[in-house]
């Protein structure tokens, strides 16, 4: 089980698995900017997640990870403010094997943090 505390502010915590997760908002939603916004914090752990599916592929093949980045590019739908899509881009090293571009593809899409959004959970809210 998650545990949610509130340390202050508009700040919110997370306790799970023995980390602590902060999060916080922006100045101009009333925060103090002191640690992500939960929203930036979730495109964080979908970037986090696909970057561990690129340095697993190329660590599985001993390929130099000293050069390899992930980009994501994110876009909102100007009229609804809602995520629109969400690009990520693989930067790889210069002494990438080109017979493994498409497979890297296929295992950063492997994301589990990506796989849980095109097949969502159901969620329930209650009040104790």
């Amino acid at each position: 089980m998650m545990e949610i505390t509130f340390p202050g502010g508009v700040a919110v915590n997370t306790e799970y698995n023995g980390f602590t997760t902060m999060t916080d908002q922006p100045e101009a939603n009333g925060g103090a900017n002191s640690a992500p916004s939960p929203f930036n914090l979730f495109l964080s752990s979908l970037g986090a997640c696909a970057g561990f599916y690129a340095l697993s592929f190329c660590q599985q093949r001993d390929i130099d990870t000293t050069e390899l980045r992930l980009n994501l590019e994110p876009t909102r739908n100007p009229e609804t403010k809602r995520l629109d899509n969400i690009k990520i881009v693989i930067q790889l090293p210069a002494q990438f094997p080109e017979k493994y571009r498409k497979t890297i593809i296929r295992a950063v899409d492997q994301c589990t943090v990506k796989k849980a959004i095109l097949d969502p959970p159901t969620f329930s809210v209650e009040a104790v």
